[in-house]
């Protein structure tokens, strides 16, 4: 049996301030979340919904860095847009702060202090990348360099986007700072790091063993993790920018962004509580809920909750529901690339219609898989099921009232065998939506909701009392009755999915809010309550406001084509002598063919004119058939040091060009010439 709890905390991922909410974290995160918080206060019962913006880390260095301006500035403009967009759209936040306000600062150096003292840290000395004209070290995302696994000269510190590996600054070849340019040197630098190896045994139970109930998706990344053994993680960082590391020594050094962040949920419910927050965190009875999405999973799951444990005195999540990702007519939503559907542009362009983005998010909602977005389903969605099912339905039952009894509810009279049939099926409805909500299931619990206009829908249909008003009202105001019941219980159980409309509706019945146990109700209306005037209740899309939508994106999309294919500014130029240390030569293509178990790299056999020589170059794509290649000339970096790739040792260059449209070309003379040859 589950545990019985007094109340319950749901804390929803801080979005990160460097940018507007789009709809794949609406989708993945803050529309569940609210969904589940209002759900808890119909039932009466105690629940607190925080949020808050997250608002330090590297990103928002690099983009003050770009814009010239501080990091607060960027930090206030998106806090201030995001909160805003949060409340048009009905986030029912008790709480939305922010990571740079003074109670989080001294929330997380106090949290950060208390583990130090307790010893939950170890100090390790290592060697990080130091820019000596800038003056600083260098976070992962501040180094690039060429990729060992592909040869991509962008590649970052942290990641190499063109093929997707994982690495860390070291392994970069020729590694630059994005700072100043220059080559950054090796520098020893302290950190404090928390040995999450030696949390790992009461993590494998707690979660392997004790939380089986947790979504696939997050139970499984989870027990990835824990298979392969974790390891102690850095809580400090070298940076100006967060909140300083609060011991000695720790100079120039601020708690990095993942430790500092979760912290944010408990200083947010201290600065809405100051003086009760402690039952929320720190008391058994308090039910702990984490809204995230899959990029996440790791953080709340192991990290935040070894932290929490670490310290001692704090309660440990119950459930942690994380969604996978939503995409954008079938591609993966960047903000890099403006491919998205913003929010605050949402909102501004379809005004009054927070519930039908709302509806289509959670009917698409990316709950154990990845799941797709398109403006055409947006319209189809809103039109055969928002329009004609659930807006009909209520429309239907409220004219024809108007119509037969003057616009009040009419006396209920004897019930059919089929009468009672549809009112058992509405009752069910309660049920089936409950048991969704409580295990987290939204898009089958909206669906159920919406289950309850299908019924009142059909027993229109099948009742027909624009017939029945012809030769018996008394049949048709019983009719009419058991429709307006039903539009009273839909007006309570849409309301977590979509509050806007169920507000409408109870204006329509002239009807107070109703609980949750008033759900399955049909004496909620009593005969002779005046209704209040109606419209329709939703609204067809056309289809040239979908084009328009559709249009917008495939100008996003022509626009980067279009900055991709523009030519690359020159580099700063370099004294003659250092172009002549190149030694550049054509080489004959004797073998080519693709390094097993890769995806990128080729392996070439020149002759050079002295010797054969193996060189590895990372084009594969771009020639899928490589022995196509044997017998022509190439130009290549005759002296350029051997390294090894793959465990092969590639001993020079393969020269390629980069055309506009981000395709590699090998480069090669116009003409035959004697292998070895020299570019003059």
């Amino acid at each position: 049996m589950s545990k019985q709890f007094k109340r319950t905390l749901i804390t929803s991922a801080l979005p990160y301030a460097n940018g507007p909410v789009h709809i794949g974290h609406l989708a993945g995160v803050y529309v569940p979340a609210d969904i589940y918080a209002r759900y808890l206060r119909l039932k009466g019962e105690e629940v607190l919904f925080i949020g808050g913006s997250d608002e330090h880390g590297i990103p928002i260095t690099i983009k003050a860095r770009n814009e010239g301006v501080a990091p607060q500035d960027i930090v206030d403009r998106y806090h201030t847009l995001i909160k805003k967009s949060f409340e048009e759209f009905g986030v029912t936040f008790d709480i939305y702060s922010r990571t740079t306000s003074e109670i989080h600062r001294e929330t997380a150096s106090g949290f950060f202090r208390t583990l130090y003292d307790k010893g939950e840290f170890t100090e390790q000395e290592s060697e990080q990348y130091y820019d000596e004209e800038a003056e600083q070290f260098l976070a992962d995302r501040y180094i690039t360099g060429t990729c060992p696994h592909c040869g991509n000269e962008k590649a970052y510190g942290d990641q190499c986007e063109q093929c997707g590996t994982s690495l860390s600054p070291s392994e970069l070849i020729d590694p630059k700072s994005t700072l100043s340019g220059s080559k950054p040197v090796m520098r020893k630098t302290k950190h404090w790091y928390l040995p999450l190896d030696k949390h790992e045994a009461w993590l494998r139970q707690w979660i392997l063993e004790d939380h089986k109930e947790w979504k696939t998706n997050v139970y499984g990344q989870c027990k990835s993790w824990l298979d392969l053994g974790l390891q102690p993680r850095a809580v400090s960082r070298d940076l100006d920018w967060g909140i300083p590391v609060p011991v000695e020594g720790a100079e120039g050094k601020v708690l990095y962004v993942w430790f500092d962040a979760p912290i944010g949920y408990i200083s947010n419910t201290k600065e809405l509580l100051p003086g009760d927050w402690e039952k929320w965190w720190k008391d058994e009875e308090t039910k702990l809920v984490h809204f995230i999405g899959k990029d996440n999973i790791v953080f709340h799951c192991i990290v935040f909750p070894a932290m929490l444990k670490a310290e001692g005195s704090f309660i440990l999540p119950e459930n942690v529901p994380a969604n996978e990702f939503l995409n954008l007519e079938n591609d993966k939503i960047s903000t890099s690339r403006n491919w998205a559907v913003w929010l605050h542009e949402y909102l501004e362009e379809f005004p009054g219609k927070q519930d039908v983005l709302r509806y289509v998010l959670i009917a698409n909602a990316p709950e154990t898989k990845d799941n797709d977005f398109t403006w055409k389903d947006f319209q189809a969605r809103n039109n055969n099921e928002l329009v004609a099912v659930l807006g009909n339905f209520v429309n239907r039952a409220l004219v024809l009232t108007q119509k037969y009894f003057d616009n009040k509810t009419p006396a209920l009279g004897e019930l059919t065998e089929y009468d009672r049939d549809t009112i058992s099926e509405a009752e069910k409805v309660k049920t089936a939506v409950e048991y969704n909500l409580e295990n987290y299931h939204f898009r089958e619990a909206q669906k159920e909701a919406m289950n309850l206009a299908r019924i009142g829908n059909k027993y229109l249909a099948d009742s027909e009392p624009w017939k029945t008003a012809k030769t018996d009202m008394e049949r048709t105001a019983t009719i009419l009755n058991i429709a307006l019941q039903i539009t009273a219980n839909l007006a309570i159980v849409i309301e977590p999915f979509l509050p806007f409309s169920s507000a409408k509706i109870r204006a329509f019945i002239n009807a107070d809010r109703l609980g949750w146990n008033n759900l399955g109700s049909f004496n909620l209306l009593p005969a002779g309550h005046a209704l209040g005037n109606s419209e329709l209740l939703f609204e067809k899309i056309e289809d040239d406001v979908i084009e328009k939508q559709v249009q917008k994106l495939l100008d996003t999309k022509k626009a980067n084509e279009a900055g991709e294919r523009k030519a690359k500014p020159v580099k700063e130029a370099i004294q003659f002598d250092t172009f002549e240390k190149l030694d550049i030569r054509v080489g004959t293509v004797l073998e080519c063919e693709k390094v097993p178990k890769t995806d990128k790299l080729l392996r070439f056999l020149l002759d050079d004119g002295l010797k054969k020589r193996t060189i590895l170059s990372g084009i594969a794509a771009y020639y899928p058939d490589p022995q196509e290649l044997t017998g022509k000339q190439v130009c290549f970096i005759a002296n350029l040091e051997p390294r090894k790739m793959r465990g092969l040792l590639s001993e020079g260059m393969i020269l390629s060009a980069e055309n506009t449209d981000g395709n590699l070309v090998l480069v090669a003379p116009v003409k035959e010439v004697q292998s070895g040859s020299q570019v003059v």
